[in-house]
């Protein structure tokens, strides 16, 4: 993955899962961001993911009901 490029638009779940598990050190896994992606209903007709869109889900999801 190191040389590759990554289209932060088009993720699949395996590879935002690896994104992840680097980023906040402890493992995530391909099934935990597909479930994610399903609930919130962010997968692509490919099966991709967009990593903004996936974040600005979670932030969503965090803050729910804190008004």
């Amino acid at each position: 993955m190191s040389s590759e490029k990554i289209d932060p638009g088009k993720l699949t779940p395996e590879t935002l899962a690896k994104l992840l598990s680097a980023s906040v050190k402890r493992i995530i896994t391909a099934e935990q961001v597909l479930e994610i992606a399903e609930a919130g209903n962010l997968l692509s007709v490919d099966g991709t993911i967009n990593l903004v869109q996936y974040s600005a889900y979670l932030i969503g999801e965090k803050y729910r009901g804190q008004n």
